[in-house]
């Protein structure tokens, strides 16, 4: 009978003294951050124990404490081509912390003058401001309003002492994740009326960075958790899976990395002063190029990312969309960036995880306008033509809203007006109009592109590649 999990029967001693708090208990902190800082403390003086707050009432905060923060991240994947199946056991959280159960314990946390980071994920819409959270002295509903609520504390507990603020990383996949936190927490301050003083305190004395964090984490490993738990010879709960892939670029003073020197740790990431071309870098390359894929791989016959890449077909469409269309409109150093797109295709290619391309395809319009026609409009711009293969990328995904292929359903999942629109404009396909109707639909691509020079004819053309019937 394997053992339950705590730090006797680890033979593990107590967690660092906490200098981070960490809203969130979910997948991807554990199998990111904490994983991060695991590796930080063992191989530099860091040091560092991270408190644990559930920023909704029911989560999985009382099993993380029955196992006194223990629990194990395992990697499986590619690297370099070999496969990679790697555990390590995460020793770094010292406890969770439920605030709808214990506001005063929550609130006693911003008390610790060795506290010094806030790290945080709590889903795209979790940085909102609630204007129905009235009161700083009654819990919050929202993230912001909780982390509101813990720097007033925090300041009046150290009386205004601008060494006791704090740094904020935000890990929320939205834009100017920090900026936005930042803001919704100067929103709050002039909600509850609170002190001039506070506010110059929240702008001059704590840092917000924003940040961009890339790693595919599936989660806990259900087909096989019998075997990983015979593995490590625990009966843990929380283990997470991820893939070996990790990116976080971090936008900050430079103080930032020398307070929090992951880099020496051998991690990938980044301290940069403007993180706008890494994102630019993963949307056009990393969710451009699934994007790109989908229609294309989906008409094939493929179903999943992993099968598609590795078909030598559509693997070089990819490949030739990414290094010959995508990459010559970016203006990072192109070795950054090839290193960036191979490890990209590895990505793709794990066979510890499979992404379907139906799940990619949900919003597809949407995501063709962000992902991939920028890359487009800029090709056309530098080099005074349109690229191929995204262009064929976009005929495919007009013949993909058909919603049939080869006689069977394609289960489109897109807005009503979406999908009505191709509806009524797929009847009149034979009328010569169709691509210049869809090119010139302003409210799915932002612009008339119809307009741009021989782009209908070229989808025209690849589209008579496309069986319609």
């Amino acid at each position: 009978m394997l053992k339950k999990i705590n730090r006797a029967t680890a033979k593990c001693a107590a967690a660092a003294p906490t200098k981070i708090l960490q809203f969130g208990e979910g997948n991807f902190l554990r199998a990111f951050a904490d994983w991060m800082i695991d590796i930080l403390n063992e191989k530099t003086d860091f040091n560092a124990g991270v408190e644990v707050v559930q920023p909704i009432s029911k989560g999985v905060g009382p099993m993380l404490n029955d196992q006194d923060g223990l629990y194990h991240v395992v990697l499986k994947g590619l690297r370099e081509g070999k496969e990679v199946a790697e555990t390590r056991l995460i020793t770094c959280i010292s406890r969770c912390i439920n605030p709808y159960e214990d506001f005063d314990s929550f609130l006693k946390t911003g008390e610790n003058p060795q506290l010094r980071f806030i790290i945080s994920n709590t889903t795209e819409a979790g940085i909102t401001f609630n204007p129905s959270d009235i009161r700083p002295d009654m819990l919050a509903e929202s993230f912001p309003g909780k982390v509101a609520q813990l720097l007033w504390h925090r300041y009046r507990f150290f009386d205004g002492d601008k060494s006791s603020g704090l740094i904020f990383v935000p890990c929320e996949l939205i834009e100017k994740n920090g900026d936005a936190l930042k803001r919704s927490i100067l929103q709050y301050a002039d909600l509850w009326k609170l002190s001039k003083d506070f506010v110059e305190w929240v702008n001059n004395a704590n840092t917000f960075c924003n940040t961009l964090v890339d790693r595919i984490v599936p989660g806990f490993p259900r087909d096989n958790i019998n075997e990983i738990r015979e593995q490590i010879g625990y009966e843990d709960q929380l283990v997470v899976q991820a893939e070996p892939f990790h990116l976080w670029v971090i936008e900050g003073p430079a103080f930032v990395r020398e307070e929090f020197p992951l880099t020496v740790a051998g991690l990938d990431v980044k301290f940069v002063d403007d993180i706008t071309p890494y994102r630019t870098r993963k949307v056009r390359i990393l969710n451009g190029a699934h994007t790109s894929l989908v229609p294309v791989a989906y008409l094939a016959g493929f179903r999943t990312v992993m099968d598609s890449v590795n078909d030598p077909a559509t693997g070089q469409f990819i490949r030739k969309a990414i290094f010959e269309e995508i990459i010559p409109t970016l203006d990072l150093p192109v070795n950054e960036l090839k290193q960036f797109a191979n490890d990209v295709i590895e990505r793709f290619q794990n066979p510890s995880i499979r992404h379907e391309l139906i799940s990619i395809a949900l919003n597809s319009i949407s995501k063709f306008r962000v992902r991939v026609l920028p890359s487009i409009l800029e090709y056309q711009k530098r080099k005074g033509s349109l690229p191929e293969n995204l262009v064929f990328s976009l005929a495919a995904l007009l013949r993909f809203y058909k919603g049939e292929w080869e006689g069977k359903e394609i289960p489109l999942n897109d807005s009503d007006d979406v999908l009505e629109f191709f509806k009524n404009a797929w009847k009149n396909y034979e009328n010569g109009e169709f691509v210049k109707k869809v090119l010139a639909n302003e409210s799915f691509w932002g612009e008339d592109l119809s307009k741009i020079d021989g782009l209908i004819k070229r989808v025209e053309r690849d589209l008579e590649r496309l069986p319609q019937q």
